[in-house]
């Protein structure tokens, strides 16, 4: 499995990282908390000896000085936050790029990295400027692995759209200024070999695509002394369709596990409601949202991540940092290895799942080794530290790139 593009170890030994010397991040999401807001703290750590600004939602965290950081907490666009989400969402990531680029303008950066659908007049800025820049992708590309027109059917109509819709369809981050960002930043960062994949799809050089895997932090998330006498699996994230829960659901059922239950951890979205009431019963438990994820999943035997579309699914990283091994897809990430330490199956696909699903609840041993297995791969390879260095070699790069 290829890492990413870099510059040959070789003459990294011999050649000390280029590195900004004043960096301007933007990020539509906030800096500290969970998900995104987790990798923009994290990655401000990282570039904190060289931080210019930070421009960012919000920010709930105490390592990085609240002078170095620009929020939208008292920006006008929060009085639309009774609009939709995604008109909602649009406006933040304009009102986000705005900003940044202003800063851009003024001058006194050298350096950009923010997050598709953020940042496209930043990225004209920094083009003009001969700045170079990275630009951050949470899943995969825009078009998702398919081959689309320039402008399709739907985003026709969208566009000739009258009043009121007008105005309402201008807050919403077009596919269109997504893919003028792809072409203007000076590297993109994919999360597995999935999300590379649909870039190669779309046309994106190789070249221009770097792996920037997360990290986990595993002193926090630790394995278990032993796994739980009764069989155990647990699904950990958003439950949701688009993460394969309706998938798991039906072949917990149909696999029918003597003296076993599931247990979905995360807030449960009304379209699941359905599927719950379907194919649930005493030996499904929803534990909803928690703060203490670790503890549960070591009371776990098993992590079960059917996803049909991630970027690299921090459930993986979290569950295999406690010693648990896994049934999840491609499409969630290069933290699972089959037969390694998991078991690999294709997206909704319910007999995959039911057979793997088996072969974990029939074998203790195997998921001890697997369980060891990926312990040590996120010990080896997937730390906040692994992290932030590869994020330096990330600016390198870049920085040669546009010299």
């Amino acid at each position: 499995m290829p890492s990413h593009t870099s510059i040959p170890a070789g003459d990294l030994q011999a050649t000390a990282r280029r590195l900004p010397k004043s960096l301007l991040y933007s990020i539509a999401a906030g800096i500290g908390g969970s998900g995104l807001d987790a990798v923009a703290l994290e990655t401000l750590r990282g570039a904190k000896p060289f931080l210019g600004r930070a421009v960012a939602f919000s920010s709930d965290q105490k390592d990085i000085p609240v002078d170095r950081i620009t929020t939208l907490d008292i920006h006008p666009v929060k009085l639309l936050s009774l609009l939709s989400r995604q008109h909602y969402m649009g406006a933040k990531k304009h009102a986000i790029d705005a900003i940044a680029a202003r800063l851009l303008t003024r001058g006194g950066f050298d350096f950009l990295h923010s997050w598709s659908g953020d940042c496209l007049e930043s990225l004209r800025v920094a083009n003009r400027r001969n700045i170079p820049s990275v630009l951050e992708i949470p899943t995969w590309h825009r078009n998702k692995g398919k081959v689309k027109p320039n402008v399709t059917k739907s985003e026709r109509e969208r566009a000739a759209a009258g009043f009121p819709h007008s105005v309402f369809n201008r807050m919403l981050v077009s596919r269109q200024q997504v893919m003028e960002e792809y072409d203007r930043a000076t590297l993109i960062f994919v999360l597995s070999e999935k999300a590379r994949e649909t870039f190669r799809i779309a046309g994106i050089p190789d070249e221009k695509l770097f792996t920037m895997h997360r990290g986990v932090d595993v002193d926090r998330f630790t394995p278990a002394e032993r796994l739980p006498d009764k069989f155990r699996a647990v699904f950990l994230g958003a439950v949701i369709k688009r993460k394969g829960v309706h998938i798991l659901l039906e072949a917990w059922r149909k696999a029918a596990l003597p003296e076993a239950e599931l247990i979905l951890i995360g807030q449960v979205q009304p379209e699941m409601e359905s599927f719950l009431k379907q194919y649930g019963g005493d030996d499904v438990k929803v534990a909803g949202f928690t703060r203490d994820v670790p503890g549960l999943l070591r009371q776990a035997s098993l992590h079960v991540f059917p996803s049909e579309l991630e970027g690299s699914a921090k459930a993986t990283y979290e569950a295999a940092a406690c010693g648990l091994a896994q049934i999840a897809t491609r499409e969630s990430g290069d933290v699972v290895i089959d037969g390694k330490n998991g078991w690999i199956i294709p997206p909704n696909d319910v007999d995959a799942l039911v057979e793997a699903l088996h072969a974990a609840h029939a074998d203790h041993d195997r998921l001890l080794r697997y369980g060891k297995a990926g312990r040590e791969r996120v010990v080896n390879h997937f730390t906040w530290d692994h992290f932030r260095e590869r994020l330096l070699d990330a600016y390198d790069l870049a920085i040669r790139r546009t010299q």
